[in-house]
């Protein structure tokens, strides 16, 4: 599609959004079929029974109604639809059809659940949605009108999210990101879903009275249901056999942190490598509470870029900053989405006495990093840790990710130079061991690119392999079709975009991609160089994007510890020789499964596996002093006086 007419390729990408949400909704038809034979029903307001609908109309009156805001839009200013929010524009009819009245209502999803569990018949389960329940009630909503009928149908507005941040320095960061979030709420409609049986005149008034003549290229007919992401919180009903079947127990200890001992000791021995999910995410905060605490720890430093909405992380600077720490948070404002609640939290930090940090606007801050400077009878030791994933305790236990803890001195006075180039709004820096976006980092993967390449022309072994969420950078994907036609081996795993065509002859023939799907999403960043023999990993929190790669701070750190080394070789072949959760990546598009042959090998459950065997006897000491310490914990009981 390169070269083509930017309007041709629009066109396209629309005809394929409508072939694929066809085949969604068949897909959705289908699940409600299966769970319609495991007695789970999911009804609308036309299949209620007497009980049920008694139910409904109860919890309209009582939770629904009080939150519902009807928008008449006959004669009235266009209503400012809020981007992604789900409305159902309404029709009020008379039996004649004529003077039919229109209105919009909003699903008030930001406060109410979707989905509302109704009575039981029997073993059998109802559950309905809340647009739903609302469409049961439109009737007492619209009372004091004479119609006898009422239509509704349901309808997605998405606005364009763009930021727009000025080079006028004279205001605040802050104030501007503040300024421009309120922008973004009346951004330009730039989508609209709309039920496909909505009846044509209907559409095309409120496309005139939403004033959305601008989108008519880009106008989307789904199902009855908007926002499926909601399914996420779907009810826990009581058939058990749908649950999803706990094959990890997890998350798991780590072997070389000894619990109830300094985490700092333990880092001391040498460098530990996480694995999370699989592994417990709150050893970083420990990390934190630990330096909170410790009369040794001078300092504090950190960045941010997503954070949980009940941070520990954010609990832990704190306490900190209250114990006389010097802490300093670099806290991105431009994280997407989560813009409001990072100025919250920077707010939050500042009013406790935490320095922050917001960077400068045009470069994110994306670099995962905790630096602690303590004070040890042989001088000042540095330990950081160093990240693929977001310090988010919430997606930590769904994201899997790595995280390096180490005091190795070549790698954390680096870790505390980029903390400087952030201050100084990086103009200066010069790195031997890091790669450091937006510096040297792009450089330097092309040059060990350039490197296999080399060595693959002077008959030495040459590989790379690499695993990203996404690789779509034009320099870098001509640069690995070079190293295949040199005859460099390359494997890519991409979970996300993907711009590299593999396996076409005298073009990337020495070229494999894969991706795997399951239960946790991929998020992990790896690079893996031959380097004739003696291999270089990376562990990063860049993909190979110009975003990441020319736009942002990111930082991919050198892994230098052979057991380290090792452990990521393991899980790098592990998650190549999946054939369970595995699709490959080819030029057709088709994304095909990987043949299974008699033993299966799912990845993510091979790991944990793996991980599991790493401990040995420790998980199993572990579990044994669990239960010992629950025998001899007190139970208290809440007494209840008569």
């Amino acid at each position: 599609m390169i070269g083509e007419d930017p309007n041709h390729i629009l066109k396209k990408i629309h005809e394929m959004v409508l072939i694929q949400q066809a085949e969604f909704d068949k897909i959705f038809q289908q699940m409600l079929q299966e769970l319609e034979q495991e007695k789970i029903f999911i009804i609308d307001e036309q299949h209620l029974n007497k009980e049920q609908a008694e139910f409904v109309k109860n919890y309209f009156q009582q939770t629904v109604r009080p939150r519902l805001v009807p928008l008449m839009i006959n004669g009235y200013a266009a209503p400012k639809l809020k981007d992604g929010s789900i409305y159902l524009a309404i029709r009020l009819l008379r039996h004649d059809r004529q003077n039919a009245k229109p209105a919009i209502i909003e699903v008030p999803t930001d406060v109410l659940p979707r989905f509302v569990t109704l009575p039981r018949i029997g073993e059998s389960e109802y559950i309905m949605f809340l647009d739903d329940v609302i469409r049961y009630c439109l009737t007492e909503i619209f009372a004091i009108f004479k119609y006898d009928r009422i239509e509704s149908y349901s309808i997605k507005l998405t606005r364009d999210a763009e930021l727009d941040i000025d080079d006028d320095f004279s205001d605040s960061y802050i104030r501007k990101m503040s300024k421009s979030l309120k922008q973004r709420k009346a951004g330009k409609p730039v989508r609209f879903m709309y039920d496909r049986r909505i009846p044509d005149s209907f559409l095309e008034l409120l496309i005139k009275k939403l004033q959305l003549k601008k989108v008519e290229s880009n106008l989307i007919p789904v199902g009855r249901y908007e926002s499926f992401q909601d399914f996420i919180n779907f009810p826990k009903i009581a058939s058990s056999c749908l649950q999803q079947v706990q094959t990890m127990p997890l998350p798991l200890p780590h072997k070389d942190i000894d619990p109830g001992k300094s985490i700092f000791k333990n880092i001391q021995k040498g460098d530990i490598l996480l694995h999370y999910p699989y592994q417990k995410f709150e050893y970083v905060i420990d990390f934190l509470r630990e330096a909170a605490i410790d009369p040794m720890v001078t300092s504090i430093k950190m960045t941010l870029y997503r954070v949980a909405r009940n941070s520990n992380i954010i609990n832990a600077l704190i306490n900190a900053a209250k114990n006389g720490k010097s802490v300093t948070v670099v806290i991105e404002l431009q994280a997407r989405f989560d813009e409001e609640p990072n100025i919250s939290w920077s707010e939050k930090l500042q009013e406790e006495g935490v320095k922050v940090i917001h960077g400068v606007p045009g470069i994110k801050v994306h670099a995962k990093l905790i630096l602690i400077t303590r004070k040890e009878k042989k001088g000042t030791t540095l330990y950081a840790n160093i990240g693929t994933g977001n310090f988010n305790e919430s997606t930590a236990s769904v994201y899997s990710d790595h995280s390096l803890f180490t005091a190795d001195f070549r790698i954390t006075k680096e870790v505390q130079k980029v903390f400087e180039l952030i201050a100084t709004e990086y103009k200066r820096g010069s790195f031997r061991h890091l790669l450091v976006s937006p510096l040297n980092m792009h450089k330097k993967i092309l040059k060990l690119i350039d490197n296999e390449i080399k060595n693959a022309e002077d008959g030495k072994r040459a590989y790379i392999i690499v695993k990203l969420n996404n690789l779509v950078d034009k320099g870098i994907i001509k640069k690995l079709y070079q190293a295949s036609q040199a005859g460099v081996d390359i494997k890519v795993m991409v979970r996300g975009m993907f711009s590299l065509i593999p396996q076409v002859k005298g073009m990337s023939e020495n070229i494999q991609a894969r991706r795997i799907v399951d239960r946790f999403l991929e998020h992990t960043r790896l690079f893996v160089f031959c380097a004739a023999g003696e291999e270089k990993y990376y562990l990063s929190s860049a993909d190979w994007m110009p975003r990441n790669l020319d736009h942002r701070v990111e930082v991919a750190c050198p892994i230098y510890d052979k057991r380290i080394r090792g452990e990521i070789k393991d899980f790098l072949d592990i998650q190549w020789k999946d054939n369970v959760k595995a699709t490959s990546l080819n030029e057709n598009l088709d994304n095909p499964n990987k043949k299974a042959p008699a033993k299966t090998i799912r990845a993510q459950v091979a790991f944990y596996e793996y991980c599991k065997r790493k401990l040995g006897d420790k998980v199993d000491d572990m579990t044994k002093a669990r239960a010992a310490k629950m025998k001899k914990t007190p139970v208290m009981v809440n007494r209840v006086e008569p």
